[in-house]
């Protein structure tokens, strides 16, 4: 199993009260690694502003949240809110803080619409994918990215579930993953669809034994493939499949392959009669959800593609079914 992200070092006066805000949000289940990296470039904003009180005073907070050059407004709203959350927490602590306005010289709610590929996309993208090429340079990548993708649209995994997944929690025999310390540091289990679990037994014998704890799809020298190389790679399958891409921050994205399981499981139920509303906790609890709230967003998506969904759902779900797509 792996180990918790380590908390990073603070050096300011506000370190400790940093250390205690961190631990209590991964005590409710965050890894909260990327807002704890920029709650050290805080504190070290902070040390060079020469506070020596706890607390976090105006003219500090505005320094901090200020536009920077070439900055995207999203990144920057990211920093307005995490400071404000860390306002909060030293106000109900006693301690004076300044909280700025939320969502500070925003342009506008996002308005992003996640791509869901047609069955026909992404037949074309999975067979360019197993069509890889060789490349001397990373002598496993043609035999290991197809894997990779087949994953994460089969069973609609994070990125990171499937780069980090290890031997041991792949049971091909019965057809079950199992995802440790996935997003709120949730375990699951994840049973694979037979044609899938062939695949996978097939692949995993071609490696010949492999130790329990050794990455299952590995880059050379057996480390975990880095999201950013999977992503550069999906990119060059899209160009070669002719699907295309809006640049940077418009999709389709990598994340994109999950959103289009959900909808393709969703529409797949529909044509079948089920009963969505019944099965909508059963996809709730297969992607690692929270709670099916967070799931219901996919009927609206699927509603689009099969219009008679929104009418089925109605029922139990409309007060809640979001009107939006998803950001």
């Amino acid at each position: 199993m792996t180990n918790p992200t380590p908390m990073p070092s603070f050096q300011s006066t506000l370190a400790p009260w940093i250390e205690q805000f961190i631990g209590e949000k991964r005590a409710c289940g965050y890894k909260y690694t990327t807002p704890s990296d920029e709650l050290r470039r805080l504190d070290r904003f902070v040390q060079e502003q020469r506070l020596q009180v706890v607390a976090l005073p105006r003219l500090l907070v505005e320094g901090w949240i200020a536009p920077r050059p070439n900055e995207r407004v999203r990144t920057q709203q990211a920093r307005v809110g995490l400071v404000r959350r860390f306002a909060a927490f030293l106000i109900r602590h006693g301690y004076p803080a300044y909280l700025p306005q939320a969502r500070r010289n925003a342009t506008g709610p996002s308005v992003f619409v996640p791509h869901i590929f047609s069955h026909e996309e992404m037949q074309r993208f999975l067979r360019a994918a197993d069509a890889i090429p060789f490349d001397p340079r990373s002598p496993l990548r043609h035999l290991v990215l197809p894997e990779i993708f087949h994953v994460l649209y089969g069973c609609g995994l994070r990125v990171s579930e499937v780069i980090n997944l290890r031997v041991a929690e792949a049971d091909l025999l019965r057809g079950i993953l199992t995802i440790r310390q996935g997003k709120f540091r949730k375990d699951r289990l994840v049973p694979l669809a037979s044609s899938l679990s062939q695949r996978l037994r097939r692949w995993d014998a071609s490696q010949g034994g492999r130790l329990p704890d050794a990455i299952f799809c590995p880059s050379w020298g057996g480390r975990p493939y880095h999201r950013q190389t999977v992503y550069h790679a999906f990119r060059q399958l899209l160009w070669h499949c002719r699907i295309s891409h809006g640049g940077r921050g418009r999709g389709p994205r990598l994340h994109d392959l999950r959103h289009t399981f959900a909808v393709h499981r969703l529409a797949q139920w529909y044509r079948e009669g089920a009963e969505l509303n019944a099965l909508l906790p059963v996809l709730s609890t297969y992607l690692g959800h929270q709670s099916v709230y967070q799931t219901q967003v996919y009927l609206r998506l699927t509603a689009d593609l099969f219009p008679d969904v929104a009418a089925r759902s109605e029922a139990a779900f409309g007060h809640v079914i979001p009107r939006r797509p998803l950001p």
